[in-house]
This record gives structure tokens, C-alpha cells and sequence, in this order.
């Protein structure tokens, strides 16, 4: 007999979730019937560059803040305890860096696309190398975003699975053609709002049916679900300090450093202090969004420790226990149900529009308009549309591609998206760090860079390892015992009183190599391309300070080496500094040696003088 008990939406309920879809129209249509009317490429693809602070900061969490955290971040503290919550340290870094390093150089060069940097710094064929890796990389996540909530909206309260799927593919398709960036930045600071809401609303009902705070508090400490540091330095534990703290920083940097979605909003920015802001206002949302969905999940715990219930909880998916949790609570109190659903979907509506948006955009700027120089700016605009709309329609072909997928496979769809991250910051950070690197060794590391995250990705898949032995925690609660499907999930050593499942020893070799967190793998395949990036380009002829294109290197090197005389860096090739430089166009960087020599003339200063206007320091 299934333990799970369809619960159904009431009429209040449909109407809130359905109004959370007109708004959301609304906002796209306002954006294509007003202002510029979306009918340049500046306008539907950076918005004109003139969105402040607030909304861009507030849009780049809703961008993060995907429908597969909110379902599966209280699942993590239900089943393994607070471990997760250390990855808040991460943010800091996560977002310094982007705002002093990456901004200043995307925003000084006046891109549209991350990757027209690539071409700036290397060549073409790296570009268009880069272009197609973030393809493949969204493409494929976008698909499991829109299917996974809807999968399990319909596994708990009987809506319709393709229902679900179709009208949020449909309108996030109508409202991002229509309206541009503008529109789906705007739609995302609606959906944060929704979002923050719905599950702040969960909390206080689950505190008050729990038998408020002190209740809650006890239960979670006695069922020992609140963890302390974990300083253990093993790479393969799932969650650690070191993996969360160390690692959490390299995912972080891979997605608002170097993700074209994120880089797009710092480029909408009025100015580069208001893209550098926004950077800063995201880390105290960020750290409220987690701390919102950690204490969710201890809530439920408290909520059906000792309970009969707890066995059928402990029965679902990770991705149906939230919802079951939210739909058993709220049933009886008219809207808040909705409410939820509404604040699920928000999350997906504002992840899969920053997709679309993000593909069109470097998919005419990198792989059409290079081919298309005489294209006319009506047509460059009709055809950034058309290919939104296109990739609309594609993310419902993934999210059928998605459905007929085992659950494994689901799994490693969620691994290929942090594994294709980490090579795209190891390239960008090879460009920018490094000036001797060259075209060869970014291709070389690029490659090498994705080989050593699939080869250790996939073979966690095959071996069916990822992050260590599981961990089942020693429960105090009455009538409190983790099911089978939840203790063979990947665990993570809590505290003290955690126990093995298992008494057999470590894996030794291959094995445990591919028992490595899934946290280290953008540090692992970064570091990888940097390495291996760097070896190419000695092999083949290191490139010469001059010959990099200005305003495509950050003084890293010169920085770290501040105690080095100035002639002895200059020989290092490391003290170029990083001022403002002349607009420059990527369709215009020369491929002959001759006139790549005519332009230096014209952009670069006999010597490196900065220029100091708009510095912006740490």
C-alpha cells in the first residue's frame, strides 16, 4: 500500500498559484509595451544598461535560489542535520571576488557575453569552445528545473505533471520573449518576494503545530540534528567544514563569477559600483534564503519526531518529503498551500528565464553575429527573441527527456552541471591570471579540464560513490528510525554520535578517487585546467605581456608579489595594471599579425599607466 496520501488543492489555493503566473505574464508584457519596447539587442538582452542595485541584487539570488534547493535543502537537515548550513562561509569569498576581480574586467571591457572575454584574451576557437560548453551545461539543467517541482507537486497533491510543466515553460517562455532582461529581472524580484514569503510562512505554522520554539528546539537537540564544526579533512566526507567553507567557494565563483546568467545582470548595471553592489547586497539575502531553508528542515524534523507519520515520511523521495511536510501542515488553512507551491515555482520561473535569456544571449553574440557582421540591429533583436522562444520550447523537450530518465540519471544530470562549471572558471581564470597563457594551453586545459571532471563525476555514478560512507545519526525521539531509501542517500559524519552503516574499510584506489565530495569538483577540474593550461603554454611559447589584448588581465601575480621590486615583476610579466581601457569591440580583434600590431598602437600606452577614475577598492 503506497503511505502517501494524495492531498489536493483547494480553489483558493489554484488562484493563488494562478495569479503567481498572470503577474508574472503581466510583468512581461508592461516590459514589451513600454519604454524602447524591446527593439534593440542593448535593450532585450542588458536591459539598456540601466537597472540600479536592488533589483539586480535581488534577481541574482532568485537566479541561485533554484525550485531544487527549496525541495532539497530541508531534506539534507531533516536527514543528516545542520553539517550544511557551514556552506554560508563560502558566500564571503564566493562573492568578494566576483565584485573586485570578474566585475571590473567584464564591466571595463563592455561585453554582452562572458565568453566574448575568451576571444579577447585568447582566440576564437576558445570562445566558441567556451560558448558550447555553458550551452550544454544549461541546457541540460534548465530541463531537470522545470521538471523536478512539478514531478513532485503531482507525486503529493495529484496536479497534473505536464499541466505543471507546460504553464511553467510556457509563460517563462512568453514573459522572456516578450520582455527582455528587463522583464525577467523584474519578474524575479516578484518571485523572491513570493519565495521568502511562502517559506517563512511554512516555518511559523510548523513552530506553532510543533509546540513553539522551545519544543522545536528540544527535539532537534535531542534527535541530534544540530551539528558542530567537522573539522575532519577528508576530501571524500560529502560534508564537511573543508568541503562546505573550501570548496563551496570554487562552486560559488563558477556561478557569480563566470556564469553568463550572473554576468548579464552585473552588465545591465547602470554603472560598475552599482554591478559591484549588487554583488555585495546578494550576501545577506543569500545567507537569510539558507538560513530560511535550514531551518525548514529542522522544523520538520521537530514536527514528526516521535510521530507515527515519521516512517512515511522517511519513505518518500527527498524531493517529495518538503512538499508532503507543507501539504500536511497547511491543508486545513485556506491559500497557504498555494502560497507555497507559488514560492516553488517562483524559484523555478526565475531560474529557467535567466536560462533563456543567458542561451539567446550567447548564442548571437557568439556563435551568429562573428558569421553576420552586416545584420541589422532589427534583426539582431528579432532573432535574440526567436531564440528564446526556441529555447523555451527546448526545455520542455528536456524536461521529456528528463521524465523518462531513471532516477540515477537524474542524479548525474545534477552532477554534469557542477562538473561543467569548474573547467569554465579554471579557463577564465587562466585568462586573467596568468599572461603567459596562451591560446593552445586554455584549449589544452579547457579539454583537460572536463575530462578530469567526467572521469571522476561519472565514475562516482557507475560505482554508485559520492562523498564517503553514509552516516545515520542515533535518533532519541520515540519510534524514530531512518528507511532504507533515506540511510543509502549519501551521508555525512554530523558529530560524536554519528555511526557508520556499514563496518567495511575505506575504498582504497580508483575507488576512492571517485568517493570524492562532489564539492571538490570545481576545485578539482579549475585547478586542472590552470595547471595543465599553464604546462601547454610553455610547451608552445609562452604569450608576451604585449601581446595580450588591454584590459584583459588582473595584476593577481603583481598583487601577491608586492615585496618584489617593480623592474624584477615587469620581468615577471605580472604589473599590468587594471584601469579603465578603451571600448573594444571583440568583432574587431584582428587575426593578422599586422593589424593585431596597428591596433596595439592604438589602445596601449608606450608604458602602463593606470587611470583611476571609478577605482573601486576593497
Amino acid at each position: 500500500m503506497d503511505p502517501l496520501e494524495k492531498m489536493h488543492f483547494t480553489t483558493i489555493d489554484y488562484v493563488i498559484f494562478a495569479l503567481l503566473l498572470v503577474a508574472s505574464m503581466g510583468i512581461g508584457l508592461y516590459y514589451a509595451l513600454s519604454g524602447g519596447r524591446q527593439r534593440t539587442t542593448q535593450e532585450f538582452l542588458l536591459a539598456d544598461r540601466s537597472m540600479s542595485c536592488l533589483p539586480v541584487s535581488l534577481s541574482l539570488i532568485a537566479t541561485f535560489q533554484s525550485a531544487v534547493a527549496i525541495v532539497g535543502v530541508p531534506a539534507e537537515i531533516y536527514t543528516h542535520g545542520t553539517q550544511y548550513w557551514f556552506i554560508g562561509c563560502a558566500y564571503i569569498l564566493g562573492l568578494l571576488i566576483p565584485a573586485h576581480v570578474f566585475i571590473p574586467v567584464f564591466y571595463r571591457l563592455h561585453l554582452t557575453s562572458a565568453y566574448q572575454y575568451l576571444e579577447l584574451r585568447f582566440s576564437k576557437p576558445v570562445r566558441i569552445c567556451g560558448t558550447l560548453t555553458f550551452i550544454f551545461q544549461t541546457v541540460i539543467y534548465m530541463g531537470v528545473c522545470v521538471y523536478t517541482p512539478a514531478l513532485a507537486l503531482n507525486a503529493v497533491t495529484g496536479f497534473d505533471l505536464w499541466g505543471a510543466v507546460l504553464a511553467t515553460g510556457l509563460v517563462c517562455t512568453l514573459y522572456t520573449t516578450l520582455g527582455g532582461l528587463k522583464a525577467v529581472i523584474w519578474t524575479d524580484v516578484f518571485q523572491t518576494i513570493v519565495m521568502f514569503a511562502g517559506q517563512l510562512a511554512v516555518i511559523v505554522v510548523g513552530v506553532q503545530q510543533t509546540g513553539g520554539l522551545a519544543e522545536v528546539w528540544r527535539k532537534v537537540w535531542e534527535g541530534n540534528r544540530i551539528s558542530g564544526i567537522d573539522l575532519n579533512p577528508d576530501p571524500t566526507e560529502r560534508y564537511t567544514f573543508w568541503t562546505l567553507g573550501v570548496g563551496g567557494v570554487f562552486l560559488m565563483l563558477s556561478l557569480y563569477g563566470v556564469n553568463q546568467a550572473q554576468v548579464q545582470r552585473y552588465l545591465s548595471s547602470k554603472t560598475e559600483r552599482e554591478a559591484i553592489m549588487s554583488c555585495y547586497m546578494v550576501f545577506p539575502s543569500l545567507q537569510v534564503a539558507l538560513a530560511l531553508s535550514c531551518v525548514m528542515g529542522l522544523v520538520m524534523f521537530a514536527r514528526y519526531c516521535g510521530e507515527d507519520r515519521f516512517h512515511k515520511i522517511g519513505n518518500l523521495s527527498k524531493n517529495e518529503m518538503v512538499l508532503y511536510f507543507v501539504m500536511d501542515m497547511l491543508q486545513d488553512i485556506p491559500g497557504l498551500s498555494g502560497l507555497f507551491i507559488a514560492c516553488l515555482f517562483s524559484a523555478a520561473l526565475s531560474t529557467i528565464s535567466s536560462a533563456f535569456n543567458s542561451l539567446a544571449t550567447v548564442t548571437l553574440e557568439d556563435l551568429i553575429k562573428p558569421h553576420c557582421s552586416s545584420m541589422t540591429e532589427a534583426r539582431a533583436t528579432l532573432l535574440s527573441k526567436g531564440l528564446a522562444c526556441s529555447y523555451g520550447l527546448m526545455c520542455l523537450a528536456m524536461a521529456y527527456l528528463t521524465h523518462v530518465m531513471s532516477d540515477s540519471v537524474l542524479q548525474a544530470a545534477f552532477k554534469i552541471f557542477g562538473m561543467v562549471g569548474g573547467p569554465l572558471l579554471g579557463i577564465f581564470c587562466l585568462g586573467m591570471f596568468f599572461p603567459w597563457a596562451n591560446s593552445t594551453g586554455a584549449l589544452v586545459g579547457l579539454g583537460s579540464g572536463l575530462v578530469m571532471a567526467f572521469w571522476v563525476g561519472i565514475g562516482s555514478i557507475v560505482t554508485r560513490t559520492s562523498g564517503g560512507p553514509a552516516a545515520v545519526s542515533h535518533f532519541n525521539c520515540t519510534a524514530v528510525q531512518l528507511s532504507g531509501n533515506i540511510t543509502t542517500a549519501v551521508g555525512t559524519a554530523l558529530n560524536s554520535t554519528a555511526v557508520p552503516t556499514s563496518t567495511s574499510s575505506q575504498p582504497m584506489g580508483l575507488q576512492r578517487f571517485y568517493s570524492l565530495s562532489f564539492m571538490w569538483y570545481s576545485a578539482l577540474s579549475s585547478f586542472t585546467v590552470v595547471i595543465t593550461g599553464l604546462i601547454g603554454s610553455f610547451l608552445t611559447g609562452p604569450m608576451k605581456e604585449e601581446d595580450v589584448t588591454p584590459g584583459t588581465l588582473y595584476p593577481l601575480l603583481g598583487n601577491m608579489l608586492f615585496f618584489v621590486p617593480d623592474n624584477l615583476k615587469q620581468n615577471l610579466c605580472c604589473s599590468t595594471p587594471l584601469g579603465h581601457r578603451p571600448i573594444i569591440n571583440v568583432q574587431d580583434v584582428c587575426t593578422e599579425e599586422e593589424e593585431e600590431e596597428e591596433e596595439r598602437q592604438n589602445f596601449l600606452p608606450t608604458s602602463p599607466t593606470p587611470v583611476v577614475e571609478h577605482e573601486t577598492t576593497v
